[in-house]
């Protein structure tokens, strides 16, 4: 290859996405029969799945994802949206956990520009609930995402209707970039989580024993009668059971 012709291919840039549904399907046949360590083990520490970053909302069952993390690398960054409309019970409880897991604590906020733009008055969720998770939660999100590969989530099928089926690994299909969800304890039941947190002496976010058993923002959170849908509370009165960060009918089956 002449001189010239070999600079301009080490300039090519590649623009292909980082992963396809090829892609997930492989992983998700690679690990079928694997326990949720043997997954995350491998998946972080032999690099299957690029850059990495956990999603946590610091919630009800967070600790038990952000535990299973750290135990095989607290470096891994931990993003967190402070909207500025979470419970003082949740910051508190972030910052609890952060210290006794050593996370490795990345916070992201709106664009304070935006907001002042568009919500003023801080009121947006109680008319336009889906803008307001667009400013506080996915722009923010996205572009912090623009910075990773992949990243870990907290879903179970067992929290909600719209997430029965799906499955470890999943493409993630916000933009082309061709990122991957990995939910690595979309498979557990509410009776292994507990177990998880007595095993390992877990600290309970304090509005659990409220009735607030799926924790958001505090205007859209509600507390939960005995044996409905854990996450029933979320946006109730509205035809909306996502934040806009993982969207219904987007989840393949797999």
């Amino acid at each position: 290859m002449k001189p010239e012709a070999a600079a301009r291919a080490r300039d090519t840039l590649d623009l292909a996405p980082r992963f396809t549904e090829h892609d997930a399907v492989r992983l998700n046949r690679l690990f079928r029969g694997a326990s949720t360590e043997e997954m995350l083990t491998s998946v972080i520490r032999d690099n299957l799945a690029g850059d990495l970053a956990v999603v946590s909302s610091f919630g009800a069952e967070s600790a038990v994802l952000l535990h299973l993390v750290a135990s095989v690398d607290p470096s891994l960054p931990v993003l967190f949206l402070d909207t500025g409309k979470h419970f003082a019970e949740t910051l508190a409880y972030r910052d609890d956990l952060t210290a006794r897991l050593g996370l490795n604590l990345v916070v992201l906020t709106p664009d304070a520009e935006e907001l002042a733009k568009r919500d003023e008055s801080g009121l947006r969720w109680s008319y336009d609930p889906d803008g307001c998770c667009e400013l506080r939660k996915v722009r923010p999100l996205e572009k912090a995402l623009a910075n990773y590969d992949a990243s870990f989530t907290g879903r179970k099928a067992f929290q909600a209707a719209t997430r029965a089926n799906l499955p470890r690994f999943e493409l993630d299909t916000s933009d082309a970039a061709g990122r991957l969800k990995i939910n690595p304890l979309i498979d557990w039941d509410a009776g292994q989580i507990e177990a998880y947190f007595i095993a390992h002496d877990l600290p309970r976010h304090p509005l659990i024993a409220a009735g607030y058993p799926s924790i958001g923002c505090s205007p859209c959170t509600s507390q939960v009668a005995p044996g409905e849908d854990p996450r029933s509370g979320r946006w109730k009165g509205w035809d909306k059971t996502e934040c806009g960060i993982h969207k219904p009918g987007e989840e393949p089956f797999l």
